[in-house]
């Protein structure tokens, strides 16, 4: 049998942090062990292996966990709160973080006709449009009104060309907390390999999905929500892929959220 690897001194300090925060306050709340598997969708001996250091904590366990235990990421794991900030912009009391930000300049008014900057590039909105003799099917375009102006310097550091930029709106509430229902998302297009746990939009059959993704033996993959309690997780073969639609259209690299 091969011995699990143990975990680099930070991981496991973050996993004795978020296990001391449990305790703390299991009782004020009536926590256990069950009810934030049930929370997060997984198993009690799930959330036994992040407490007991076996298993690393990733930024969805640790969002749900922060929900439950009524007390901010920051707690208990600095590197997942900026993960988790990368994905979304929180209010202040949702985050529960002070800011030192300060403001270094003037800030421009624009709208949609204001010329761009030298460093600036339009990118466009996908959008779920019904077709004509589809009898209520959809398919995803480009929308030719909706646009997001973006720096290119921004879409230079995470790796993105601007011509394979494009934004989503998320619908619903299977993202929550991280992506709240109207949230924008950017995506890269240029990126449709998946990697394990990144977030991707997808293509389902017409229908404009945003979720995790898992790579799958034989060429199937894994759609994985925030919110696994109502919304469970989803395995396709490639052959279910092809016969559902289903396509990858890049990872996301940038979100926005209004709360």
């Amino acid at each position: 049998m091969t011995r699990k690897r143990l975990l680099p001194p930070d991981r496991l300090a973050e996993c004795k942090a978020a296990h001391d925060l449990f305790l703390s306050k299991k009782k004020e709340l009536g926590l256990s062990q069950k009810k934030i598997a049930e929370a997060a969708g997984i198993t009690p001996a799930a959330v036994n292996l992040y407490f007991k250091g076996i298993n690393p904590l990733n930024a969805q366990f640790a969002a749900i966990l922060s929900e439950q235990i009524k007390e901010p990421v920051e707690r208990f794991s600095a590197r997942l709160a900026a993960e988790i900030g990368k994905l979304t912009r929180a209010t202040p009391d949702r985050a529960a973080a002070t800011s030192n930000a300060e403001l270094l300049g003037p800030i421009d008014v624009w709208d949609d006709d204001t010329p761009l900057d030298d460093d600036e590039v339009y990118v466009p909105f996908l959008k779920e449009v019904e077709l004509s003799a589809g009898k209520g099917r959809t398919a995803v375009e480009q929308s030719h009104k909706q646009k997001l102006r973006f720096g290119k310097l921004t879409l230079r550091k995470q790796g993105v060309q601007p011509s394979d930029a494009v934004c989503v709106t998320v619908s619903g509430n299977s993202m929550e907390p991280v992506l709240p229902d109207g949230s924008t998302v950017g995506v890269d297009q240029g990126t449709t390999s998946i990697t394990d746990g990144k977030m991707y939009a997808i293509d389902h059959g017409g229908q404009l999905r945003v979720k995790t993704l898992y790579r799958l033996p034989g060429g199937g993959m894994r759609m994985r929500s925030f919110n696994r309690e109502e919304h469970p997780d989803e395995e396709y073969s490639a052959i279910e892929m092809i016969e559902m639609e289903i396509i990858v259209l890049g990872r996301v690299f940038w979100s926005s959220a209004l709360w």
